[in-house]
């Protein structure tokens, strides 16, 4: 099926057709009809598979068939969990709405207010806002959301699972009741699916694949480790010039920083995305990691929740998660849109169950691998003075074996694509 059968607006069908695409993702075939037809609606699919323009489509298409003289009530509402989602879903909003006479806004934490708030109050048709600074501004009366016609939670299991339910609940009940909500996620759990129905009107449902299925391009491996030798085993795998562009995850912000300075020091460019890093420090990492000028790129989950990136040859779980979505959300990473990649977990003693837990959740066994030349029988360095002992338990909401083979077989960024080279859109 053809972006033209779709009844998009003529000036998004430009704008789709200058970007290059000509056929839709399943998600967005599946979608976009849905929400042009006015559904409420529950997208789901795995990551990389253009959720975003799954969304963006229809909800440009709709607000530009019904402009008309400037208003200052806002008409749409994009809710997202980090900065760099918010900066990403503007990014794709402002491509395929380059030909739509539309007022677009981003609000986030982490820079000035002023041009933020300027926004909301000159008057803005769509808005792309992280529920943070979004409820601040709105407590302040910043906004008139009376004429709101259009609200989309991106990321929506882990808007309402990390701690965001309340601030989401604030921003609907100052809502109009009568509006089209969409929610987005590449896994949604059935527990917090109930959660959504006081969001939502009747909403059309579309799965595409199993939601605990990891991307199919996506080879993994497990190498259990102690954990004192995870440094130097991520190091040795490193010398594989065939890991060409690698996402590093860790568990904590401080092991971020930790794990950056030790790849620094062996001359491998390195950058790092937390969130105790400032808004000009993440976008800056975040562009040296797209452009190539650094390797290595590490992060924490929440940060990471931006990071669309083309070419990923490797994700690495340095730390290995504990709950099994963020390990489909971190592999996701690689392996985008049909390109080929290969996603590593440490796993030490204390990991054990939850790798179990994640064979379940994903219906399969991870193939264990050990590395050549690796020596696992190295006593632990002595602690530095100083160093802090990483927590192994961190807050969260209450809503919440086969053949061997090589890894680091193909080199950063020479995935191929299925289709002619044509990637999805986001």
């Amino acid at each position: 099926m053809p972006f033209r059968a779709l009844s998009l607006d003529p000036k998004v069908l430009q704008a789709v057709q200058e970007a290059g695409y000509t056929e839709p993702t399943p998600i967005q075939a599946a979608a976009i009809p849905l929400i042009l037809a006015g559904n409420d609606l529950i997208g789901i699919a795995q990551t990389g598979t253009g959720k975003t323009a799954a969304f963006t489509l229809p909800m440009l298409t709709r607000l530009a068939q019904h402009s008309g003289p400037q208003q200052r009530s806002i008409r749409a509402l994009v809710l997202a969990p980090t900065r760099e989602l918010v900066v990403q879903i503007d990014e794709n909003v402002r491509a395929y709405g380059k030909h739509v006479p539309l007022r677009i806004a981003t609000v986030f934490g982490g820079v000035g207010e002023r041009p933020q708030i300027a926004a909301l109050r000159d008057g803005t048709d769509l808005v792309v806002a992280t529920p943070g600074r979004l409820l601040d501004l709105m407590a302040r009366r910043f906004g008139d959301f009376s004429g709101l016609q259009y609200l989309v939670l991106d990321e929506a299991d882990r808007m309402l699972d990390m701690g965001f339910l309340p601030s989401i609940r604030r921003i609907v009940k100052a809502l109009p009741r009568e509006r089209q909500t969409l929610l987005f996620s590449a896994t949604l759990s059935r527990e917090i699916e109930e959660l959504t129905r006081e969001f939502q009107r009747s909403p059309k449902k579309v799965e595409i694949g199993r939601r605990s299925n990891p991307a199919d391009t996506v080879t993994q491996l497990v190498y259990e480790v102690p954990k004192h030798l995870k440094p130097g085993l991520l190091a040795h795998l490193l010398a594989d010039a065939n890991m060409g562009s690698v996402l590093v995850f860790t568990r904590t912000k401080h092991g971020a920083d930790r794990v950056a300075r030790k790849l620094e020091s062996l001359n491998i460019k390195t950058g790092t995305l937390h969130s105790n890093r400032s808004q000009n420090q993440r976008l800056r990492a975040l562009n040296d990691f797209k452009a190539g000028t650094v390797r290595v790129l590490v992060a924490t989950d929440i940060a990471a929740r931006g990071i669309d990136v083309d070419g990923i040859s490797h994700v690495v779980n340095f730390d290995f998660p504990m709950h099994p979505e963020d390990y489909v959300h971190r592999i996701g990473r690689t392996g985008r849109a049909q390109a080929i990649g290969d996603a590593i977990s440490f796993v030490t003693s204390e990991d054990y169950s939850a790798l179990r837990s994640l064979e379940r959740f994903i219906n399969r066994g991870i193939v264990r691998k050990k590395a050549e030349g690796f020596d696992y029988a190295a006593p632990a360095p002595p602690q530095s003075e100083g160093e802090r002992p990483e927590r192994r338990n961190q807050p969260r909401s209450s809503f919440g074996g086969g053949g061997q083979r090589n890894s680091g077989s193909r080199p950063g960024g020479s995935g191929r694509r299925d289709g002619g080279g044509q990637r999805p859109m986001r």
